[in-house]
């Protein structure tokens, strides 16, 4: 009998033959007339960030902390009084004493030191800090996108495999149906046949099942809405990393590394909280210096003196000042507090940079381990599953081989197949938390034109 059980050549081979689809955005119109969108990846980032209720959230924070500041470095409201001083218990009139006065006066506190502007600058510090986290945030979508991305990509890439191994094993069957009606073929090797199409089918339902999570799961950053739109995503499984790349190279030297690394903007806060905590220091330091008030008063008086002649109105001027006499348990307390504070905050930033670092070097180790053992796969074990695919297949001819070694070397090399898409996709995923860590995507948010965007929403002047 003539049958050609090439599946797991044809299988593989849709590693390497089937491109990948690309990252350009095509929108197609369906024979009803209905618009299409195939988006990129840096579009759905781009939507993703602009419907972030999170992000939107901490941009408004830092908006509404810089109209503090401006607040704080003002000066206090003047207080006006008004009343009268020397009237006379007995006709309580006005007139009949010179010593009484109807006053009208206004009193102004100013601000102790610089503690005024120092104030303003500590809290646009620490709007800059709000601002750093609205940047982590977007990191996170975009790493968040990114990865979804590359496992829809997978099970896409997965399931052209599937649909190939499953034309391929139908036409199979169906030349085994032949040779079994004429006698060539036991009736073994049909429904054996048949059993290997039921599974292949059963997981292509469990794949689509996965690729109908992933879209509900990108539905968080984008929005339910965009799950009823005529969207088709075709995802890959690798991406360039063209700024990630030119980095590596950076990474074996500590010193750059770790400059590296200040450049994510989780660090880049740390920095913003160490400053604003150094401010408070020297706030603290203000405390030490006297506090001054003016107060102005003029009186009015309707009395007339001896001789029967007006007399003449009065101004009182007076300058207030707090003597900051006893600083051992106020001062002195408050400024320590601040170093204490500013210290924390220095170790804070250390531990992250620990941290980040940790994480940077068992992601490093990690894509070494896994290049190399993609390379095993692209140099030895692809090609020996094919030999062997070859072997079993004339043995298959010949008579000398079952049809139990054909089904088995087919789902080996399938597996070999899934493996190494699986752990190409594992590759990507590993760098994706790199550029996390390192800031390195190729599609960069811009924060400032958010802020605007929000400010005209909010009507802000």
């Amino acid at each position: 009998m003539k049958i050609k059980p090439t599946l797991l050549t044809l299988a593989l081979s849709l590693i390497g033959v089937i491109s990948l689809p690309s990252l350009a955005a095509d929108n197609i119109t369906a024979p009803n007339q209905v618009l299409i969108l195939k988006p990129r990846l840096e579009q759905l980032i781009q939507t993703a960030l602009t419907t972030d209720l999170g992000r939107d959230q901490l941009l408004i924070k830092s908006q509404a902390m810089r109209e503090t500041s401006i607040a704080a470095a003002s000066l206090p409201d003047p207080k006006l009084k008004i009343g009268f001083s020397g009237l006379p218990t007995n006709s309580f009139a006005f007139n009949q004493d010179p010593m009484t006065t109807i006053s009208i006066g206004a009193s102004q506190q100013f601000g102790r030191g610089s503690t005024l502007p120092l104030q303003q600058q500590k809290i646009q510090q620490q709007a800059d800090t709000v601002l750093d986290q609205a940047d982590v945030r977007a990191l996170t979508v975009t790493q968040n996108m990114t990865q979804l991305w590359l496992e829809l990509g997978y099970q896409q890439q997965l399931q052209q495999i599937l649909r190939q191994n499953l034309t391929l094993m139908k036409q199979l069957v169906s030349s085994i149906r032949i040779n079994y009606a004429i006698g060539k073929s036991p009736s073994q090797d049909l429904l054996q046949g048949q059993l290997q199409v039921s599974k292949i089918e059963e997981q292509l339902q469990a794949n689509q099942q996965r690729q109908q999570t992933i879209m509900a799961q990108l539905s968080e950053w984008l929005g339910s809405r965009w799950l009823t739109q005529n969207t088709i995503i075709d995802a890959t499984n690798t991406l360039h990393w063209q700024k990630l790349m030119q980095l590596m190279g950076q990474l074996s030297n500590p010193s750059e590394r770790y400059q590296l690394l200040r450049h994510n903007p989780m660090v880049t806060a740390a920095e913003t909280a160490i400053s604003a905590q150094t401010t408070q220091i020297a706030i603290s330091e203000q405390a030490y210096k006297p506090q001054f008030g003016v107060d102005l008063m003029y009186g009015a008086r309707q009395a007339s003196n001896m001789a029967g002649q007006p007399v003449a109105d009065v101004v009182s001027a007076f300058v207030t000042m707090d003597l900051p006499l006893f600083t051992s348990n106020r001062q002195n307390r408050n400024r320590n507090a601040a170093k204490y504070q500013e210290q924390a905050a220095k170790l804070q930033r250390d531990l992250l940079l620990q941290q980040m670092n940790a994480k940077l070097d068992a992601l490093l180790a990690t894509r070494t381990q896994q290049q190399q053992r993609l390379n095993q796969y692209q140099t030895v074990l692809i090609k020996q599953a094919q030999e062997r695919t070859k072997a079993v297949e004339r043995g298959y001819k010949n008579g000398t081989s079952r049809f139990d070694d054909v089904i088995n070397a087919s789902r080996d090399e399938l597996d070999l197949a899934t493996a190494q898409a699986r752990l190409t996709t594992d590759l990507s995923l590993t760098d994706n938390n790199l550029a996390y860590l390192l800031n390195s995507y190729d599609y960069q948010p811009h924060l400032t034109t958010f802020t605007a965007n929000l400010s005209q929403q909010l009507g802000t002047r």
